[in-house]
């Protein structure tokens, strides 16, 4: 059975089981939701969702956060879609913002596929997927990730479009991820963008960032029960590359976030 990962900041009750129901009836796919906060954060989720599927086949992650207001105007309608594979996993995702820079951090993302919205309605109409007037309630639509991604990705997984004749995506219009936070879990624990490879360990096996030193410990479990922040390698990341968190043991409430302070975007290097 499909597999199929959503990830959105649209995430109340009634915008997520709008995305879920459409993507379920559409595809015949069980569906897990991730609700997220900002694109930094749907980037750090993204990595995880490709780890946890494995890049087995079958399996399909929407991904669309991306703001229509400020700078992102400069689109018609908000960020163009792209799409990629992560070994037989179909990624379809918003290219605006930070939303891809830690699959592009990773090293593995090496092409991206511009994702031509008016073709693929064009197509859908063509071939009786969707009328006349569901397209035209497409090309404004408020709410693309109910509106257009279920469609595209129904598409895209049973090749019917050619998709592959749209242009790339160049991999240095998607930004470096910033040195910081990007997600906060129930226990306070800080996930960071920073890999070892990223950090300068003394001799005494301290890492230096913005906000102060700190330990290195390999394991949570490796930690004091003294209420000191550390660092530790997480279970976030992919394969061989785990992001380093910010961990307290030994205290009650908040952890490391309401210790220190932190937020997810926060610049800590």
């Amino acid at each position: 059975m499909l597999t199929t990962v959503i990830i959105n900041d649209c995430r109340d009750a009634n915008a997520m089981g709008r995305q879920m129901t459409r993507v379920a009836s559409l595809l015949g796919s069980q569906v897990i939701p991730v609700g997220v906060q900002d694109d930094l954060e749907a980037a750090g989720c993204l990595v995880d969702a490709l780890d946890a599927l494995g890049g087995r086949g079958e399996t399909l992650v929407l991904l669309n956060v991306a703001p229509r207001n400020g700078p992102a105007k400069k689109w018609p309608n908000g960020s163009p879609f792209g799409y990629f594979y992560y070994c037989h996993t179909l990624v379809i995702s918003s290219i605006d913002g930070l939303a891809l820079s830690l699959a592009k951090k990773m090293g593995w993302l090496t092409q991206v596929r511009l994702l031509d919205i008016p073709t693929v309605v064009e197509k859908m109409v063509a071939q009786g997927a969707i009328d006349e007037a569901d397209a035209g309630l497409i090309e404004n639509s408020q709410f693309r990730s109910f509106d257009i991604l279920p469609y595209a990705a129904s598409y895209l997984k049973n090749s019917l479009l050619g998709l592959t004749r749209f242009g790339k995506f160049p991999l240095k219009e998607i930004p470096d991820p910033p040195k910081a936070v990007w997600y906060i879990d129930c226990f306070g624990n800080a996930k960071t963008t920073l890999l070892l490879e990223d950090v300068k360990l003394s001799d005494n096996g301290v890492i230096e960032l913005k906000i102060g030193p700190f330990l290195y410990y390999p394991r949570l479990a490796d930690v004091p029960d003294d209420g000191m922040a550390a660092m530790v390698t997480g279970s976030s990341g992919i394969r061989s590359k785990r992001f380093l968190e910010i961990v307290v043991r030994g205290v009650q409430g908040g952890g490391a976030a309401e210790k220190l302070g932190l937020e997810v975007g926060q610049i800590i290097l």
